[in-house]
Formats: C-alpha cells, structure tokens, sequence
C-alpha cells in the first residue's frame, strides 16, 4: 500500500470513529506555545495548578514521551449538543453533563492506533494521550490542520466551533498528510473577550486562571476568598460563557454519532441544594463515569454553598 493510500485509509477510519476532524504533522518546534507557557508561570497567572511547571521538557520535545517519536496524530470529538437545560438554579459547562470525555477519547484512539498498527507495513510503537498528559494539545492541533485557537486561547475548528474534546497519537513512524493551516478565525471579533464577566481573558490569547470561573470551580483546591466565592456567580462546575458567546458555536453537533456524549438528563437537572445534601455514595453514583469526580464532593459542595449564596444576592 502506498503511503498516500494508507494516510487516506487511516483518516478514513478517523472518521469511522466519530472524530469530526483530524490530521498528522510531524515533530517540530513548539517554541512559541513554549513561551506563552513559561510567561504564564513567571507572572503567576497559572494559580495553583502546579503541574504545569512539571515535564516542560517533556511538551516541548514530545520525544521524551516516546523515544523515536516522530509524528503526532491529532484529533478532534465534538460535544456542542442542543441540551434543553431546564430554567434552575447553578449550570454545569457541557463538558462535564456526559460520560467522561477522558475514557470515550482514549478508547477511539486505541482503535485507531491498532488500526494503525495492523495496517501499516513495518513495526509501529505509538502512546496515546488525552488531556492528562504534558502535550501542547492546541498547538498541534493547529499543525495537523484541525483548526485555529481562538482570542478566547481555545481551539477552534471551522465548521464545528470549539466545543471540542482533543486527543493524541505519538507515532515512531513518519507520516504526514497534506494539511494546511487554518487561518484566523476570529478576525475583528471580540465578543469573548467582553463576555467574560471577571475579566479573565486579558487579551486576545492571554487568560490570567486565577479570575477564570472554570479554573476556580474545577482546579482550585482551597477553600474561595470572598471574592473568588462572588466571581463564580451560578457556575457549580466550570463555565461556557466565553464559547456561548462566540459566533463559530451557533451551529449544533448531529447527537447521533454520538450517543455516549450526550448529556444526562439528571445532571441536567441537578440543584445545588441536592449537591450539598449528597452523601459520599450517592456522589459516587451519580458523578463516577463524568469528569466531576475528579474534582471531588467537598470542592463541588464547596462551589454549591457559594452559588446558594451569590443566588440570594441576586
């Protein structure tokens, strides 16, 4: 089999797997996403999110991940679903209403690196990674031609948005499809940047975690400050306004595709007065498949007491 005919077959079974888009791009520098990074960490605007400071080496020479990597596989699932949130009190972002993204992008990029390697003519020895894992996702994204980051600083794919969900493949072997860049998305539009209601989004590409609502209702271990606890508003679990905001996500995801995604009707509906009478199982059973479980009872009981009380507020 050719190489372009074998390129063609793997993007095919891509596509079988439900990934909207996808692409391969070689190693390279990532020096500029680099930069941005060590920035970010000298002026603190990183917050407690340590782990960012770790395997630096790692993110920019993917090699360290996987000796003799030399390709990166880039793919994209999307979750901008029509979910007929009920009117209640407290929202959780999309992300976290459905099965954990984590476990459904991992198993498809299992598939395919076995595809892959049942596939192609010579040994292959490749990793996959979703989202836990020291890669610069974004960046090579763009490489791979899956879309373009936004002002917002997330990716965003034509045709598709931003409600996406990234996932890798480091490669030993060389393969690389004809893609080209995705240019400028966003152009003279800013309507993120001013949706933002803390102020997190400083500049286009440059978001300072510690006034992001997301950062302080998922990362954030500690108790809020009284300020940190008002920022949140009615967010119990991250927040979507800057991508409800933005113009690229008007156009919804066919729900047949994928039906492990789809949101679930009783975290639709869930108040943060039923969070905050949970007891250790009854969170268990009900968040243990989807990404909040990561996160915890005590900080999600944390972020319920807040959103009660910014409600009375209001």
């Amino acid at each position: 089999m050719s190489k372009d005919k074998f390129l063609s077959h793997v993007l095919q079974k891509a596509k079988e797997c439900g990934f909207c888009a996808a692409g391969f791009t070689s190693l390279s520098s990532c020096r500029q996403e680099t930069g941005r990074l060590v920035s970010m960490i000298e002026e603190n605007r990183h917050g407690e999110m340590h782990y960012m400071q770790k395997n630096l080496n790692a993110r920019v020479d993917p090699t360290n991940l996987l000796p003799g990597a030399k390709t990166i596989f880039s793919a994209a699932l999307p979750y901008n679903f029509p979910i007929g949130q009920p009117e209640k009190k407290g929202k959780i972002s999309r992300y976290a209403l459905c099965t954990d993204y984590h476990c459904v992008m991992r198993d498809k990029l299992e598939k395919l690196l076995d595809y892959i390697s049942r596939n192609h003519e010579g040994e292959v020895n490749g990793k996959v990674f979703v989202d836990s894992s020291p890669v610069f996702e974004k960046a090579w994204a763009e490489k791979a031609g899956i879309g373009r980051t936004g002002k917002n600083t997330v990716l965003i794919s034509p045709g598709t948005g931003s409600y996406l969900f990234l996932g890798e493949i480091l490669l030993d072997i060389e393969l690389e499809s004809n893609t080209k860049k995705v240019p400028d998305l966003c152009g003279n539009c800013d309507i993120c940047l001013k949706s933002c209601p803390t102020g997190a989004l400083l500049e286009p590409g440059k978001i300072d975690a510690r006034r992001c609502i997301s950062y302080l209702t998922v990362e954030l271990k500690r108790e809020f400050t009284t300020e940190e606890a008002t920022m949140i508003d009615d967010w119990l679990f991250g927040c979507d306004l800057c991508q409800e905001a933005c113009p690229h996500n008007k156009q919804k995801s066919s729900t047949e595709a994928y039906p492990e995604l789809m949101p679930r009707e009783e975290l639709l509906r869930i108040t943060p007065e039923q969070i905050l009478a949970l007891t250790r199982s009854q969170f268990k059973m009900l968040f243990a498949a989807t990404p909040i479980y990561r996160t915890g009872l005590k900080r999600l009981k944390r972020n319920a007491k807040a959103v009660l009380e910014n409600l009375k507020k209001s």
